[in-house]
Protein backbone atom coordinates (compact mmCIF):
# COMPACT_ATOMS: atom_id res chain seq x y z
CA UNK A 1 0.00 0.00 0.00
CA UNK A 2 1.24 3.51 -0.85
CA UNK A 3 3.03 5.17 2.04
CA UNK A 4 3.10 2.11 4.27
CA UNK A 5 5.87 1.66 6.81
CA UNK A 6 7.85 -1.48 6.06
CA UNK A 7 9.70 -3.62 8.55
CA UNK A 8 12.42 -5.28 6.48
CA UNK A 9 13.69 -7.76 9.08
CA UNK A 10 13.24 -11.26 7.68
CA UNK A 11 11.44 -9.92 4.59
CA UNK A 12 12.14 -12.02 1.50
CA UNK A 13 13.27 -9.37 -0.95
CA UNK A 14 14.64 -9.71 -4.47
CA UNK A 15 16.73 -6.91 -5.96
CA UNK A 16 16.55 -6.78 -9.76
CA UNK A 17 19.79 -5.61 -11.31
CA UNK A 18 23.33 -5.82 -9.99
CA UNK A 19 24.54 -2.43 -11.16
CA UNK A 20 25.46 0.28 -8.67
CA UNK A 21 21.85 1.18 -7.80
CA UNK A 22 20.82 -2.42 -7.28
CA UNK A 23 23.84 -3.24 -5.16
CA UNK A 24 23.31 -0.10 -3.05
CA UNK A 25 19.72 -1.20 -2.42
CA UNK A 26 20.90 -4.71 -1.55
CA UNK A 27 23.47 -3.33 0.92
CA UNK A 28 20.83 -1.23 2.65
CA UNK A 29 18.39 -4.15 2.83
CA UNK A 30 21.12 -6.46 4.10
CA UNK A 31 21.84 -4.00 6.91
CA UNK A 32 18.12 -4.06 7.77
CA UNK A 33 18.35 -7.87 8.10
CA UNK A 34 16.14 -8.58 5.11
CA UNK A 35 16.48 -11.96 3.40
CA UNK A 36 18.07 -10.73 0.17
CA UNK A 37 18.17 -12.29 -3.29
CA UNK A 38 20.12 -10.46 -6.00
CA UNK A 39 19.19 -11.06 -9.64
CA UNK A 40 20.79 -10.11 -12.95
CA UNK A 41 20.21 -11.47 -16.45
CA UNK A 42 23.87 -11.00 -17.38
CA UNK A 43 26.12 -14.02 -17.84
CA UNK A 44 29.31 -11.97 -17.62
CA UNK A 45 32.24 -13.05 -15.47
CA UNK A 46 31.97 -9.82 -13.47
CA UNK A 47 28.35 -10.44 -12.53
CA UNK A 48 29.08 -14.08 -11.67
CA UNK A 49 31.90 -12.93 -9.40
CA UNK A 50 29.58 -10.46 -7.67
CA UNK A 51 27.02 -13.24 -7.19
CA UNK A 52 29.61 -15.44 -5.50
CA UNK A 53 30.55 -12.63 -3.14
CA UNK A 54 26.94 -12.05 -2.13
CA UNK A 55 26.35 -15.74 -1.59
CA UNK A 56 29.43 -15.83 0.67
CA UNK A 57 27.74 -13.13 2.78
CA UNK A 58 24.57 -15.18 3.14
CA UNK A 59 22.45 -13.74 0.33
CA UNK A 60 20.92 -15.68 -2.55
CA UNK A 61 21.98 -14.92 -6.13
CA UNK A 62 20.42 -15.69 -9.51
CA UNK A 63 22.26 -14.72 -12.70
CA UNK A 64 22.15 -15.48 -16.40
CA UNK A 65 18.38 -16.11 -16.55
CA UNK A 66 15.48 -14.05 -17.92
CA UNK A 67 13.22 -15.09 -15.04
CA UNK A 68 13.57 -16.17 -11.43
CA UNK A 69 13.15 -19.87 -10.61
CA UNK A 70 10.15 -18.84 -8.51
CA UNK A 71 8.34 -15.63 -7.54
CA UNK A 72 7.84 -16.34 -3.83
CA UNK A 73 8.99 -13.00 -2.45
CA UNK A 74 7.51 -10.47 -0.06
CA UNK A 75 9.06 -7.51 -1.90
CA UNK A 76 10.98 -6.64 -5.05
CA UNK A 77 13.32 -3.69 -5.66
CA UNK A 78 13.70 -2.55 -9.26
CA UNK A 79 16.92 -0.94 -10.52
CA UNK A 80 16.21 2.00 -12.87
CA UNK A 81 18.10 0.45 -15.80
CA UNK A 82 15.71 -2.50 -16.01
CA UNK A 83 12.80 -1.97 -18.37
CA UNK A 84 9.48 -2.77 -16.63
CA UNK A 85 8.59 -4.87 -19.68
CA UNK A 86 11.41 -7.35 -18.96
CA UNK A 87 10.18 -10.93 -18.35
CA UNK A 88 11.35 -10.98 -14.71
CA UNK A 89 9.40 -7.83 -13.89
CA UNK A 90 6.29 -9.19 -15.59
CA UNK A 91 6.76 -12.44 -13.67
CA UNK A 92 6.86 -10.70 -10.29
CA UNK A 93 3.96 -8.39 -11.06
CA UNK A 94 1.88 -11.32 -12.25
CA UNK A 95 2.62 -12.93 -8.87
CA UNK A 96 1.48 -9.66 -7.21
CA UNK A 97 4.84 -9.10 -5.51
CA UNK A 98 4.92 -5.45 -4.27
CA UNK A 99 7.67 -3.54 -6.07
CA UNK A 100 9.64 -0.41 -5.17
CA UNK A 101 12.34 1.40 -7.10
CA UNK A 102 15.78 2.05 -5.62
CA UNK A 103 15.03 5.81 -5.51
CA UNK A 104 11.85 5.25 -3.50
CA UNK A 105 13.66 2.88 -1.13
CA UNK A 106 16.51 5.36 -0.59
CA UNK A 107 14.16 8.32 -0.14
CA UNK A 108 12.18 6.49 2.55
CA UNK A 109 15.42 5.83 4.41
CA UNK A 110 16.89 9.32 3.92
CA UNK A 111 17.06 11.44 7.09
CA UNK A 112 17.71 14.84 5.50
CA UNK A 113 15.76 17.03 3.03
CA UNK A 114 15.98 15.98 -0.62
CA UNK A 115 16.36 18.45 -3.48
CA UNK A 116 15.67 16.65 -6.78
CA UNK A 117 16.59 17.52 -10.35
CA UNK A 118 15.17 16.00 -13.54
CA UNK A 119 14.94 16.88 -17.23
CA UNK A 120 16.28 15.47 -20.46
CA UNK A 121 19.58 17.37 -20.45
CA UNK A 122 21.69 19.21 -17.89
CA UNK A 123 20.68 17.16 -14.83
CA UNK A 124 24.19 16.25 -13.69
CA UNK A 125 25.61 19.74 -14.12
CA UNK A 126 22.70 21.35 -12.28
CA UNK A 127 22.82 18.76 -9.49
CA UNK A 128 26.51 19.47 -8.93
CA UNK A 129 25.98 23.24 -9.16
CA UNK A 130 23.30 23.13 -6.46
CA UNK A 131 25.46 20.99 -4.19
CA UNK A 132 28.39 23.38 -4.74
CA UNK A 133 26.26 26.41 -3.84
CA UNK A 134 25.04 24.77 -0.64
CA UNK A 135 28.59 23.75 0.29
CA UNK A 136 29.84 27.30 -0.38
CA UNK A 137 27.26 28.47 2.17
CA UNK A 138 28.65 26.05 4.77
CA UNK A 139 25.94 23.42 4.39
CA UNK A 140 26.66 19.68 4.41
CA UNK A 141 25.31 18.59 1.04
CA UNK A 142 26.05 15.70 -1.29
CA UNK A 143 25.27 15.29 -4.99
CA UNK A 144 23.79 11.84 -5.54
CA UNK A 145 21.13 9.79 -7.30
CA UNK A 146 21.41 9.07 -11.01
CA UNK A 147 24.61 11.15 -11.00
CA UNK A 148 26.62 8.27 -9.55
CA UNK A 149 26.11 7.66 -5.84
CA UNK A 150 22.66 6.08 -5.38
CA UNK A 151 20.37 7.48 -2.69
CA UNK A 152 20.49 4.10 -0.92
CA UNK A 153 24.25 4.64 -0.49
CA UNK A 154 23.68 8.06 1.04
CA UNK A 155 20.77 7.10 3.32
CA UNK A 156 22.80 5.33 6.07
CA UNK A 157 24.75 8.52 6.86
CA UNK A 158 22.17 11.11 5.79
CA UNK A 159 21.46 12.04 9.41
CA UNK A 160 24.70 14.05 9.31
CA UNK A 161 23.72 15.96 6.16
CA UNK A 162 21.77 19.16 5.61
CA UNK A 163 20.76 18.12 2.09
CA UNK A 164 20.81 15.25 -0.39
CA UNK A 165 20.83 16.79 -3.88
CA UNK A 166 19.56 14.00 -6.13
CA UNK A 167 19.61 13.74 -9.89
CA UNK A 168 16.56 11.67 -10.83
CA UNK A 169 15.77 10.10 -14.18
CA UNK A 170 12.44 9.26 -15.75
CA UNK A 171 13.30 5.58 -15.20
CA UNK A 172 13.64 6.19 -11.45
CA UNK A 173 10.46 8.25 -11.29
CA UNK A 174 8.43 5.42 -12.86
CA UNK A 175 8.49 3.52 -9.57
CA UNK A 176 8.06 6.22 -6.91
CA UNK A 177 5.21 6.12 -4.39
CA UNK A 178 5.92 8.59 -1.58
CA UNK A 179 9.02 10.34 -2.96
CA UNK A 180 8.63 14.02 -2.10
CA UNK A 181 11.51 16.44 -2.73
CA UNK A 182 11.46 19.73 -0.83
CA UNK A 183 12.53 21.43 -4.05
CA UNK A 184 11.93 19.74 -7.42
CA UNK A 185 13.70 21.07 -10.53
CA UNK A 186 12.48 20.24 -14.05
CA UNK A 187 15.03 21.52 -16.55
CA UNK A 188 13.66 20.65 -20.00
CA UNK A 189 11.96 17.99 -22.10
CA UNK A 190 13.19 16.86 -25.51
CA UNK A 191 12.97 13.48 -27.32
CA UNK A 192 14.86 10.71 -25.54
CA UNK A 193 14.45 7.08 -24.47
CA UNK A 194 11.91 6.41 -27.22
CA UNK A 195 13.19 2.86 -27.22
CA UNK A 196 11.61 2.53 -23.75
CA UNK A 197 8.57 4.81 -24.00
CA UNK A 198 5.79 4.48 -26.55
CA UNK A 199 5.84 8.22 -27.27
CA UNK A 200 6.75 11.63 -25.84
CA UNK A 201 3.51 11.76 -23.87
CA UNK A 202 4.50 8.65 -21.91
CA UNK A 203 8.05 9.98 -21.39
CA UNK A 204 6.70 13.32 -20.15
CA UNK A 205 4.28 11.60 -17.78
CA UNK A 206 7.20 9.80 -16.11
CA UNK A 207 9.10 13.08 -15.71
CA UNK A 208 6.07 14.88 -14.30
CA UNK A 209 5.96 12.46 -11.38
CA UNK A 210 8.72 14.42 -9.67
CA UNK A 211 5.99 16.83 -8.48
CA UNK A 212 3.42 14.14 -7.61
CA UNK A 213 3.75 14.21 -3.82
CA UNK A 214 4.72 17.85 -3.32
CA UNK A 215 2.48 20.18 -1.32
CA UNK A 216 2.15 23.93 -0.95
CA UNK A 217 5.08 23.84 1.48
CA UNK A 218 7.41 22.71 -1.33
CA UNK A 219 8.92 24.49 -4.34
CA UNK A 220 8.86 23.55 -8.03
CA UNK A 221 11.54 25.14 -10.24
CA UNK A 222 10.54 24.70 -13.88
CA UNK A 223 11.63 25.83 -17.31
CA UNK A 224 9.26 28.52 -18.56
CA UNK A 225 6.95 27.12 -21.21
CA UNK A 226 6.98 23.47 -20.14
CA UNK A 227 3.54 21.90 -20.43
CA UNK A 228 2.79 20.62 -16.94
CA UNK A 229 -0.25 19.54 -14.95
CA UNK A 230 -1.45 21.86 -12.17
CA UNK A 231 1.17 21.76 -9.42
CA UNK A 232 0.53 21.93 -5.69
CA UNK A 233 3.99 23.35 -4.96
CA UNK A 234 4.93 27.03 -5.16
CA UNK A 235 6.27 27.39 -8.69
CA UNK A 236 9.11 29.57 -10.00
CA UNK A 237 10.27 29.67 -13.61
CA UNK A 238 13.58 30.11 -15.42
CA UNK A 239 14.55 30.66 -19.06
CA UNK A 240 17.53 31.73 -21.13
CA UNK A 241 15.25 33.02 -23.90
CA UNK A 242 12.15 34.43 -22.17
CA UNK A 243 12.82 37.48 -20.00
CA UNK A 244 9.36 37.18 -18.42
CA UNK A 245 10.59 34.13 -16.47
CA UNK A 246 11.32 34.67 -12.78
CA UNK A 247 14.97 33.75 -13.41
CA UNK A 248 16.22 34.85 -16.82
CA UNK A 249 19.19 35.73 -19.00
CA UNK A 250 19.50 39.36 -20.13
CA UNK A 251 22.44 40.54 -22.23
CA UNK A 252 24.69 37.92 -20.68
CA UNK A 253 23.53 38.52 -17.12
CA UNK A 254 21.94 35.90 -14.88
CA UNK A 255 18.95 37.82 -13.54
CA UNK A 256 16.16 37.51 -11.02
CA UNK A 257 13.38 39.49 -12.64
CA UNK A 258 15.14 42.67 -13.82
CA UNK A 259 17.90 42.44 -11.19
CA UNK A 260 21.37 41.42 -12.38
CA UNK A 261 23.10 38.78 -10.23
CA UNK A 262 26.16 37.65 -12.21
CA UNK A 263 27.55 37.64 -15.74
CA UNK A 264 27.54 34.17 -17.25
CA UNK A 265 31.00 34.83 -18.70
CA UNK A 266 32.30 34.98 -15.10
CA UNK A 267 31.58 31.24 -14.90
CA UNK A 268 33.19 28.34 -16.78
CA UNK A 269 29.87 27.33 -18.33
CA UNK A 270 28.98 28.53 -21.82
CA UNK A 271 25.87 28.53 -23.97
CA UNK A 272 22.17 29.14 -23.29
CA UNK A 273 21.64 25.59 -22.03
CA UNK A 274 24.23 26.17 -19.30
CA UNK A 275 22.68 29.57 -18.53
CA UNK A 276 19.49 27.67 -17.70
CA UNK A 277 21.40 25.23 -15.50
CA UNK A 278 22.85 28.21 -13.60
CA UNK A 279 19.47 29.96 -13.36
CA UNK A 280 17.80 26.81 -12.01
CA UNK A 281 20.55 26.42 -9.40
CA UNK A 282 20.13 30.09 -8.42
CA UNK A 283 16.39 29.56 -7.99
CA UNK A 284 17.05 26.61 -5.66
CA UNK A 285 19.55 28.69 -3.69
CA UNK A 286 16.93 31.41 -3.22
CA UNK A 287 14.28 28.86 -2.24
CA UNK A 288 16.62 27.57 0.49
CA UNK A 289 17.61 31.13 1.52
CA UNK A 290 21.25 30.71 0.50
CA UNK A 291 23.14 33.98 0.07
CA UNK A 292 23.80 35.34 -3.41
CA UNK A 293 27.48 35.68 -2.47
CA UNK A 294 27.69 31.93 -1.87
CA UNK A 295 25.97 31.29 -5.21
CA UNK A 296 28.32 33.60 -7.10
CA UNK A 297 31.36 32.06 -5.43
CA UNK A 298 30.22 28.52 -6.30
CA UNK A 299 29.32 29.44 -9.90
CA UNK A 300 32.72 31.05 -10.50
CA UNK A 301 34.63 28.07 -9.10
CA UNK A 302 32.62 25.30 -10.78
CA UNK A 303 34.27 23.31 -13.57
CA UNK A 304 32.20 21.35 -16.12
CA UNK A 305 31.92 17.61 -15.61
CA UNK A 306 33.93 15.27 -17.88
CA UNK A 307 32.42 14.14 -21.20
CA UNK A 308 30.29 17.30 -21.51
CA UNK A 309 31.78 19.51 -24.25
CA UNK A 310 35.17 18.87 -22.69
CA UNK A 311 38.22 20.15 -24.57
CA UNK A 312 40.49 17.13 -24.98
CA UNK A 313 43.25 18.72 -27.05
CA UNK A 314 44.14 21.45 -29.53
CA UNK A 315 46.39 19.90 -32.17
CA UNK A 316 47.68 21.69 -35.27
CA UNK A 317 44.98 24.32 -34.83
CA UNK A 318 42.14 21.77 -34.54
CA UNK A 319 40.11 21.66 -31.33
CA UNK A 320 39.00 18.20 -30.20
CA UNK A 321 35.87 18.14 -28.01
CA UNK A 322 34.51 15.20 -26.01
CA UNK A 323 30.73 15.43 -25.57
CA UNK A 324 30.11 11.70 -25.08
CA UNK A 325 27.31 12.51 -22.58
CA UNK A 326 25.20 13.80 -25.51
CA UNK A 327 22.97 10.75 -25.82
CA UNK A 328 19.99 12.41 -27.51
CA UNK A 329 19.33 14.78 -30.42
CA UNK A 330 18.77 17.92 -28.37
CA UNK A 331 22.09 17.52 -26.54
CA UNK A 332 23.89 16.95 -29.85
CA UNK A 333 22.25 19.99 -31.46
CA UNK A 334 23.15 22.22 -28.52
CA UNK A 335 26.75 21.07 -28.66
CA UNK A 336 27.08 21.74 -32.40
CA UNK A 337 25.39 25.14 -32.13
CA UNK A 338 27.77 26.07 -29.31
CA UNK A 339 30.89 25.52 -31.45
CA UNK A 340 32.76 28.30 -33.25
CA UNK A 341 33.58 27.57 -36.88
CA UNK A 342 33.00 24.43 -38.96
CA UNK A 343 32.54 21.09 -37.20
CA UNK A 344 33.64 17.57 -38.09
CA UNK A 345 31.05 15.60 -36.14
CA UNK A 346 31.44 12.06 -34.81
CA UNK A 347 27.95 10.68 -34.12
CA UNK A 348 26.07 7.42 -33.74
CA UNK A 349 25.62 4.59 -31.29
CA UNK A 350 22.70 2.53 -30.04
CA UNK A 351 19.29 3.07 -31.63
CA UNK A 352 16.96 4.88 -29.19
CA UNK A 353 14.17 5.48 -31.67
CA UNK A 354 15.19 8.99 -32.81
CA UNK A 355 14.51 10.52 -36.22
CA UNK A 356 17.83 12.20 -37.08
CA UNK A 357 16.24 14.02 -40.02
CA UNK A 358 14.61 16.32 -37.47
CA UNK A 359 17.94 17.90 -36.53
CA UNK A 360 19.25 18.33 -40.09
CA UNK A 361 18.08 21.97 -40.47
CA UNK A 362 19.98 22.97 -37.32
CA UNK A 363 23.17 21.15 -38.33
CA UNK A 364 23.27 21.96 -42.05
CA UNK A 365 25.90 24.61 -42.71
CA UNK A 366 27.59 24.01 -39.34
CA UNK A 367 28.66 20.38 -39.73
CA UNK A 368 31.13 20.19 -42.62
CA UNK A 369 31.41 16.41 -42.41
CA UNK A 370 30.05 13.62 -40.23
CA UNK A 371 31.70 10.34 -39.31
CA UNK A 372 29.11 7.81 -38.21
CA UNK A 373 29.67 4.83 -35.92
CA UNK A 374 27.66 2.07 -34.29
CA UNK A 375 24.19 0.67 -34.69
CA UNK A 376 22.66 3.94 -35.95
CA UNK A 377 25.29 4.78 -38.58
CA UNK A 378 23.28 3.69 -41.62
CA UNK A 379 20.05 5.35 -40.45
CA UNK A 380 21.81 8.65 -39.75
CA UNK A 381 23.53 8.56 -43.14
CA UNK A 382 20.16 8.17 -44.86
CA UNK A 383 18.60 10.94 -42.75
CA UNK A 384 21.41 13.41 -43.53
CA UNK A 385 22.06 12.45 -47.15
CA UNK A 386 20.67 15.72 -48.53
CA UNK A 387 22.54 18.07 -46.24
CA UNK A 388 25.72 16.73 -44.63
CA UNK A 389 28.57 14.73 -46.19
CA UNK A 390 28.67 11.48 -44.21
CA UNK A 391 30.92 8.46 -43.97
CA UNK A 392 30.27 5.31 -41.98
CA UNK A 393 33.19 3.90 -40.01
CA UNK A 394 33.47 0.75 -37.93
CA UNK A 395 34.91 2.03 -34.68
CA UNK A 396 35.47 5.20 -32.69
CA UNK A 397 39.24 4.77 -33.16
CA UNK A 398 38.77 4.76 -36.94
CA UNK A 399 36.52 7.82 -36.70
CA UNK A 400 39.23 9.73 -34.84
CA UNK A 401 41.85 8.85 -37.45
CA UNK A 402 39.60 9.90 -40.33
CA UNK A 403 38.63 13.11 -38.51
CA UNK A 404 42.32 13.97 -38.10
CA UNK A 405 42.77 13.64 -41.86
CA UNK A 406 39.66 15.75 -42.59
CA UNK A 407 39.88 18.62 -40.12
CA UNK A 408 41.52 21.97 -40.98
CA UNK A 409 43.03 24.47 -38.53
CA UNK A 410 40.27 26.57 -36.97
CA UNK A 411 37.79 23.70 -37.09
CA UNK A 412 36.46 21.49 -34.31
CA UNK A 413 36.25 17.72 -34.18
CA UNK A 414 33.27 17.06 -31.94
CA UNK A 415 32.29 13.70 -30.46
CA UNK A 416 28.61 14.32 -29.75
CA UNK A 417 26.93 11.01 -30.58
CA UNK A 418 23.22 11.79 -30.17
CA UNK A 419 22.85 8.13 -29.16
CA UNK A 420 23.55 5.98 -26.13
CA UNK A 421 26.80 4.02 -26.02
CA UNK A 422 25.57 0.53 -25.23
CA UNK A 423 26.10 -0.96 -28.67
CA UNK A 424 29.90 -0.70 -28.42
CA UNK A 425 30.71 0.53 -24.89
CA UNK A 426 29.78 -0.11 -21.28
CA UNK A 427 28.61 3.49 -20.79
CA UNK A 428 29.15 7.04 -22.06
CA UNK A 429 32.14 7.45 -19.75
CA UNK A 430 33.97 4.53 -21.38
CA UNK A 431 33.14 5.94 -24.82
CA UNK A 432 34.45 9.37 -23.84
CA UNK A 433 37.62 7.96 -22.32
CA UNK A 434 38.24 5.88 -25.46
CA UNK A 435 37.89 9.05 -27.53
CA UNK A 436 40.35 10.87 -25.28
CA UNK A 437 42.93 8.13 -25.61
CA UNK A 438 42.52 7.92 -29.39
CA UNK A 439 43.01 11.68 -29.74
CA UNK A 440 46.08 11.65 -27.51
CA UNK A 441 47.55 8.85 -29.61
CA UNK A 442 47.37 10.88 -32.84
CA UNK A 443 50.63 12.13 -34.33
CA UNK A 444 50.63 15.94 -34.48
CA UNK A 445 51.17 16.06 -38.23
CA UNK A 446 47.96 14.11 -39.00
CA UNK A 447 45.90 17.31 -38.88
CA UNK A 448 45.68 18.84 -42.34
CA UNK A 449 47.56 22.06 -43.02
CA UNK A 450 45.77 24.96 -44.72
Amino acid sequence: MKGETISWTGTKTVVLGMGRSGLAAAEWLFAQKAEVTVFDESKSAGVKDLARRWEARGAHAVTGLEKLPHARFDRAILSPGIDPKRPVVVQLRSAKVPMLGELELGARACLCPILAITGTNGKSTTTELIAAVLQAAGKKAVACGNLGQPLCEVAPWSGGLDYAVAEVSSFQLETIETFRPRVAVYLNLTPDHLDRYADMKEYAAAKNRIFENQTGEDVAVVQKGLALPKLAARTVTFSATDTSADYNLREGWLCVGPDQVMLQEETNLRGPHNAENLLAALAVADAEKISRDAARKAFAAYRPLPHRCEVVAIRAGVTWINDSKATNLDAMERAVLGMTGPVVLIAGGKDKGFDFAACLPALRGRVRAALLVGQMAEKIEKAWREGIPCRRVGTLAEAVKRAAALAHPGETVLLSPGCSSYDQFKNFEERGETYRQCVKALPQEENKKP
